[in-house]
């Protein structure tokens, strides 16, 4: 197996958390200095002028980001409107950033079941969410909410403008069953 192209692979995946050289040491089951080995490999790949990420050491850990010398471009593409639309992963992270700010990512995820790291940071370039605070945890993860930038997109004049969402209109465990039974009969 070629564990440079796996060691980048975990690179993608950890995305921005990125990921200690012991934490790599130990998933690839070999030592630091190998793993140091593959990300100077790796890191000599993406100096080429024809890539477009780079390798970074930030906060202790390794991570792919991408190159400086690039930035305007990345700034046309999270601000162009005709570029960036709202998905409907976008508009879901929205809401449930909007009905239980302030939140953690991490949160965000656990709601959704799957992760918003590339959404929150999109929302966070268009400024629709901005960071709020540390949340007294381990790892004083960041915290979110909404902006009045989110506010002017949705024709909002404040937070309390939201659709309210009452117990009455959640649907009951059985209820949630009833949604996978299918609306067609066998003949």
């Amino acid at each position: 197996m070629n564990l440079k192209s796996v060691t980048e692979g975990i690179l993608f995946v950890v995305g921005d958390e990125g990921i200690t050289i012991k934490e790599l040491s130990e998933i690839l089951e070999i030592s630091e200095t190998e793993v140091k080995e593959y990300l100077t490999l790796l890191r000599k790949d993406y100096e080429s002028d024809d890539r477009g990420l780079r390798i970074s050491f930030l906060g202790n850990t390794f991570k792919l980001t991408t190159k400086s010398e690039h930035k305007n471009y990345y700034e046309k593409l999270v601000t162009n409107s005709r570029v960036f639309n709202l998905s409907n992963a976008s508009l879901e992270t929205l809401a449930i950033i909007a009905y239980n700010e302030p939140i953690t990512r991490v949160k965000v995820d656990e709601i959704r079941g799957v992760s918003s790291v590339q959404i929150v940071r999109k929302l966070l370039a268009r400024g629709f969410i901005k960071e709020c605070g540390k949340e007294d945890s381990i790892g004083k993860p960041n915290l979110y909410k909404t902006t009045n930038e989110f506010l002017d997109y949705f024709g909002l004049a404040t937070k309390d403008d939201l659709p309210k969402l009452d117990a009455k209109d959640k649907p009951k465990r059985d209820e949630e069953v009833e949604l996978y039974k299918s609306n067609y009969k066998e003949k």
